[in-house]
């Protein structure tokens, strides 16, 4: 008995390794899910970029629906999405909101002024305060927001022509027919 011991051991560590590899061909290993999914944003007062003493905030937004972009101007990835995101803005079918996060707001024209502008309306959240309540990981996250306030899509990483075209879009669709 003591000889099968070891065996038994190591079969079960093989056991849980083949389970491993058949969890993630069937699971997306890079898929963060979040609670938000289909419920009311949180509320958020915050700053225009461009005019600190002006606010937005989520009631200001209610009514139409939106595409909340996360982004920052230290944001490597952000730099990949941004002529992504240029480049689709006038099609999206959505208003294209900038979420400039945990960033220096010089910082951040800075980096507008050099890439250009796909937004309608440019929030700071330079704390990263109201990021928390969203669930925010890190910058470029994307959320699709109903125009009664709901968050109806999230997605973590860039947003690249790929993404753009199976994911984004198709989101942007299933809500715009939801929508009456």
């Amino acid at each position: 008995m003591n000889r099968l011991l070891p065996f038994i051991g190591f079969m079960l560590l093989v056991g849980l390794f083949g389970f491993g590899i058949w969890w993630n061909t069937r699971h997306d290993p890079n898929a963060i899910p979040t609670p938000l999914l289909n419920k009311p944003a949180p509320a958020f007062d915050l700053p225009k970029l461009y005019e600190p003493t002006q606010t937005v905030s989520k009631a200001d937004l209610l009514g139409q629906p939106y595409l909340l972009n996360v982004f920052a101007s230290w944001c490597i990835e952000c730099g990949v999405e941004h002529p992504v995101l240029t480049a689709a803005a006038p099609s999206l079918g959505v208003k294209l909101v900038g979420y400039n996060y945990k960033d220096a707001p010089a910082d951040a024209k800075a980096w507008l002024a050099a890439h250009g502008s796909p937004y309608a309306l440019l929030i700071a959240d330079e704390s990263g305060q109201t990021a928390i309540d969203f669930g925010v990981y890190g910058a470029p996250e994307s959320f699709l927001i109903d125009a009664k306030g709901v968050i109806r899509f999230k997605h973590i990483g860039p947003i690249t022509p790929e993404v753009l075209a199976t994911k984004v879009k198709p989101a942007i669709a299933a809500m715009l027919k939801e929508t009456p």
